[in-house]
């Protein structure tokens, strides 16, 4: 925060608007470019020099510095948690069924950000790397075959919390378990075609997005939202 005061301070100082000031107006103006780390810093500083400089220039100088650093005191910064990254896929029942828009609305509404999103048909061979962790499961060909028989959109978004939330957004594995309001418990009936996947853990998160997505194509931006989801740090 004192770097932010420094620069405002700094440039009022270049800009000569401190030179109406008296000369202790102005070693206060330069004190609190070199010095000052808050409002508090930058009052004192003028509260120091009140006697000696008058309340004139006093009044002049806190109009130019007090209400910046007031502002910039104040203006809140995200909290320091981690934004986590999650690996999300519409299978092919659900892109047949025209629910993409529907899916991407309800991460967003929660308040999620999309950094990476494409479309594509996966072939068996990466189906199968997809779900290795499945291999020797009698319904492990099933599920390969049924990932690559038709277009899937693939994603990654981001948030605090998004990989725990993401698959109570989700919903349990079976339709027929999911809660009301969930994805699957509102769109999907059969386990066969419960239309969404999503990473279950962080390890798994990482993995699948490393494999699904190449590091250019995700997308590194801040959110103007970000400021009305996070609450400001302390």
């Amino acid at each position: 925060m004192s770097s932010k005061i420094a620069a405002v301070a700094a440039r009022l100082l270049r800009s000569g608007i401190t030179k109406a000031l008296p000369a202790g107006g102005r070693a206060v103006a330069v004190s609190t470019v070199t010095k000052g780390s808050a409002a508090s810093s930058a009052i004192a500083h003028f509260s120091s020099k009140s006697q000696k400089a008058g309340d004139s220039w006093l009044r002049a100088a806190g109009a130019i510095f007090l209400p910046a650093a007031v502002l910039l005191s104040q203006t809140p910064t995200l909290e320091a948690a981690e934004l986590e990254r999650t690996f999300i896929a519409i299978k092919p029942d659900g892109v047949q069924r025209g629910l993409i828009s529907e899916i991407i609305h309800r991460f967003e509404r929660k308040g999620y950000k999309l950094v990476a999103i494409k479309l594509l048909i996966p072939s068996k061979e990466f189906a199968e790397t997809h779900y290795d962790d499945l291999r020797g499961r009698p319904f492990f060909n099933g599920l390969c075959d049924f990932l690559s028989s038709g277009p899937v959109v693939a994603m990654v978004w981001e948030g605090q919390g998004v990989i725990k939330y993401g698959r109570k957004l989700i919903g349990a594995t079976s339709p027929h378990n999911s809660e009301p309001g969930t994805i699957r418990g509102d769109l999907a009936i059969s386990v066969g075609r419960n239309i969404i996947h999503g990473s279950d853990g962080p390890e798994t998160a990482k993995a699948e997005i490393a494999l699904w997505f190449k590091p250019e194509e995700l997308v590194n931006y801040t959110s103007n939202a970000e400021k009305w989801l996070y609450e400001p740090s302390k």
